[in-house]
């Protein structure tokens, strides 16, 4: 009966080797599996930062371009200035041009007035 012992051992042996050997495969399968999604983060990670970087990029190159604008707006203000204050010139300068048409057209009728009244 030993060797019935025996062969049994041995098949439970050679079963429970089966047993971990499989185990140890599915675990090195899982590992492989997880490496695999690890790495494909990484390449994504690699990917969105290259993406950031050319917006920060873009967006350093839009910051130098409003400083432009506003050192350029800035030599504008004298311009808008100047501007103003012809407006107000101008404003100025319609009221006297109003009041002297009204003395004109006084005087016109006056002077019409007055040849109307004048002996022939």
């Amino acid at each position: 009966m030993a060797g019935k012992e025996e062969r049994e051992r041995d098949e439970l042996a050679e079963s429970l080797n089966d047993l971990f050997t499989s185990v140890s495969s599915m675990i090195k399968g899982e590992l492989q599996g997880t490496n695999n999604l690890l790495e494909l983060l990484e390449d994504m990670n690699l990917k969105v930062a290259e993406e950031y970087k050319g917006f920060g990029d873009l967006a350093s190159g839009l910051r130098v371009f409003v400083e432009q604008l506003k050192a350029k707006s800035g030599s504008f203000d004298e311009y808008v200035q100047q501007i103003d204050a012809i407006e107000q010139q101008v404003t100025e300068f319609e009221a006297v041009i109003s009041m002297l048409d009204k003395n004109v057209s006084l005087l016109e009728s006056k002077v019409q007035s007055a040849y109307q009244h004048s002996p022939p």
